[in-house]
């Protein structure tokens, strides 16, 4: 059965933009000590990029499930998976987006993928889940259906 896990790390540009509390703090700290800035701003870089990385969610499919940061859902659940890449991934993420979906999302990872559900019980229309690799995604997904 084939598998498929992704942790959503921020992409280079996102730990490079961080790096702007250099600059930032030392400003801020210029009358009392350029040291002391520089030393504030690599504190919060490093910290900022530190939570980024911890923090970032993982998604994964094992053919029968599918779990998106800290929610997950059944097969029997799960009407139709989509793939949006650029345009439409943004107007996925924006002006077609319910408010009752569950998101997990990063603005550093362009395609998403729309798990569309059929719970019942559930007022969760759709998940929109970002995904560097989104076909192997959808491929894992499919390569467990045994119907």
């Amino acid at each position: 059965m084939n598998s498929y896990r992704e942790r959503l790390r921020p992409s280079w540009w996102m730990v490079a933009a961080t790096g702007l509390f250099l600059p930032a703090t030392t400003l801020i700290f210029l009358p009392l000590s350029i040291p002391l800035g520089l030393g504030v701003g690599a504190a919060l870089w490093g910290g900022s990029v530190g939570l980024l990385w911890v923090l970032a969610p993982t998604i994964s499919t094992d053919g029968q499930r599918i779990n998106a940061g800290r929610a997950h859902i059944d097969r029997q659940y799960v009407k139709a998976l989509e793939v949006f890449h650029r345009e439409q991934a943004r107007q996925e993420r924006g002006p077609r987006l319910d408010a009752r979906a569950w998101l997990v999302i990063r603005p550093w990872v362009d395609p998403v993928i729309k798990v569309t559900l059929q719970d019942p019980h559930d007022t969760t229309p759709y998940w929109i889940v970002s995904s560097r690799h989104p076909e192997r995604f959808v491929a894992a997904w499919e390569a467990g259906n045994t119907t």
